[in-house]
């Protein structure tokens, strides 16, 4: 396999006529690249703060086998990778940029491409996160079921709604600036979001869902603030927008969890969602030149 074989651009329509049908094959899998071109195809590099990523796609005898995207200055994430397939992307990366802050993969993938990376660019690996990959399969609402209702999110909700996000990415330890100047840069800004409320129409736990694409909706965030958890309120709000996706049209519900909670993992297996894959994050770092 060559590193040739692994094909570039910035264009995200000749991306996708490339390698859409492969992303579509799998959407569950591909959930997440899935989600970037789309929002990307429908909304432009304003979507991004401006930026393209570089896409590439691996395409031996006309058939796609693995893609990756990489925004300017930040860590790529790509499809599952044979060994062979990763020691060819790391010789293609590393005749044009060798400093790649991190990567997004699976497993095998990641443990592949890692070993390939260090052995040409001598870069130093770390484990940030491990995530599960999860799709839903019998939705099974919470038992006991919390009093309250669902309800979408509006305009009016906007100054509580950023409130609650910026909550939410302190918990994940997730560097993002969220306010009305930067809301429509955010990766929460795309999303259809519902309330859980209480019987008296508080607000207590929060969902939202990336639009569909490819049959496939995927749920993120889930968020309940620390004083009301325990209280089944998250199950219930997860629940709701679970059902509305598959009254939507969804054939793949997908959400990822942080491989190191317990809690939210027993959760979303209690409610029906079954582990599909597991990914990780590596950072890598560079001796002084």
């Amino acid at each position: 396999m060559r590193p040739d074989d692994w094909h570039l651009t910035e264009d995200v329509d000749e991306f996708l006529a490339r390698a859409g049908e492969f992303l579509r094959s799998r959407p569950a899998l591909h959930t997440t690249q899935l989600s970037v071109t789309e929002k990307l195809r429908t909304l432009g590099a304003a979507a991004y703060e401006g930026k393209f990523p570089v896409f590439g796609l691996l395409e031996r005898g006309g058939e796609v086998e693995a893609t990756f995207y990489r925004f300017p200055s930040r860590g790529m994430n790509v499809t599952s990778l044979t060994p062979e397939q990763a020691d060819s992307l790391a010789a293609r990366l590393t005749a044009m940029d060798r400093a790649l802050p991190s990567i997004t993969a699976g497993e095998e993938t990641i443990a592949a491409f890692t070993e390939a990376w260090q052995r040409r660019t001598g870069a130093t690996a770390a484990s940030r996160v491990r995530l599960h990959l999860y799709r839903l399969g019998t939705l099974t609402p919470p038992d006991p079921h919390p009093e309250g209702r669902g309800r979408l999110v509006g305009e009016k909700d906007q100054e509580h709604l950023m409130q609650w996000c910026r909550e939410f990415a302190a918990d994940v330890e997730e560097d993002v600036t969220i306010d009305v100047a930067t809301w429509a840069n955010t990766r929460f800004a795309e999303k259809r979001y519902t309330y859980w409320e209480a019987p008296d129409g508080t607000p207590v736990s929060m969902a939202g869902v990336n639009p569909m694409v490819a049959g496939m909706a995927r749920v993120d965030p889930v968020y309940t603030p620390a004083h009301l958890r325990g209280r089944g309120y998250g199950a219930a709000v997860t629940t709701e927008v679970s059902r509305a996706a598959l009254k939507a049209g969804a054939t793949d519900v997908v959400l990822y969890t942080n491989a190191a909670n317990p809690t939210s993992n027993a959760l979303y297996q209690r409610l029906g969602y079954v582990r599909l894959t597991d990914i990780a994050v590596h950072d890598f770092t560079y001796a002084a030149s």
